[in-house]
């Protein structure tokens, strides 16, 4: 991968249906981790999204309206030792309660919140976990400022991207997912309020054209129980031509 000036370099890593689902349904108690294990046809090869996950999420960059979804509050971090994992997690509702936050840092490596809430819960344990850190943005999360921080005040170079659809979007637009690595699993889910990988607002105009992203292949490979592994490199320097043309 080649160097990004002054913040880590960014991989969108998550599992998807045919159809570009990043989830079941539209309601939190419907989730790919958990329903997915369950499908015939499906289950048998959901391993594979796992193993790849374990090799490149060292530094995961997560959301906490995600991680609440998947049970973070109701969790707890038995192990005196940490995971080799390092948690970045966006959260400004919000949506972690102290017992999630508790989880996260007796689990990181290293724990980062970012938040605009200055009365997040993770105020109350930061000086009891060294290894949390709190980026605060009261007047509103300015995400490349926050990624430059991550790159020049803790040495993040690599980060893994493992949000929702609303929060990939924000991401995608602002110019700041660098590749995109996808698993696509052998099955179609459907629904026009179930999150896909890109959610965020529809684009209304020609104006917003400007959002699109170009992509590039880098690698497509056939993960065995008709799973499928799909490698882009984002062009977030996307250029379009002008007006189109009425003849076809």
């Amino acid at each position: 991968m080649e160097t990004i000036a002054g913040r880590p370099i960014t991989t969108l890593f998550l599992i998807q249906s045919v159809d570009g689902k990043i989830t079941t349904g539209d309601v939190d108690e419907l989730d790919t981790d958990l329903d997915f294990r369950r499908l015939h046809g499906v289950k048998e090869g959901l391993h594979r999204y796992y193993e790849l996950e374990e090799q490149i999420a060292g530094v995961s960059f997560n959301s906490g309206r995600v991680l609440a979804k998947v049970g973070a509050n109701e969790r707890r971090w038995e192990s005196d030792e940490r995971d080799h994992v390092t948690f970045i997690i966006v959260d400004s509702r919000p949506h972690l309660t102290a017992s999630g936050c508790e989880y996260y840092a007796r689990r990181s490596r290293e724990l980062y919140l970012i938040t605009s809430n200055p009365d997040h819960p993770i105020f109350g344990l930061a000086d009891r976990y060294r290894h949390a850190h709190v980026l605060l943005y009261p007047d509103g999360i300015d995400f490349h400022d926050a990624m430059a921080r991550l790159r020049r005040e803790f040495g993040i170079e690599t980060l893994t991207i493992q949000t929702g659809g609303e929060l990939n979007a924000h991401l995608l637009r602002l110019g700041l997912i660098d590749y995109i690595s996808v698993v696509v699993a052998p099955c179609l889910v459907g629904g026009r309020d179930t999150q896909s990988l890109i959610g965020g607002e529809s684009l209304h105009s020609q104006d917003d054209l400007c959002h699109l992203r170009a992509l590039k292949l880098i690698g497509c490979e056939p993960l065995g129980d008709s799973y499928l592994h799909l490698r882009y490199e984002v062009d977030n320097d996307t250029v379009l031509d002008g007006a189109p043309s009425l003849v076809p």
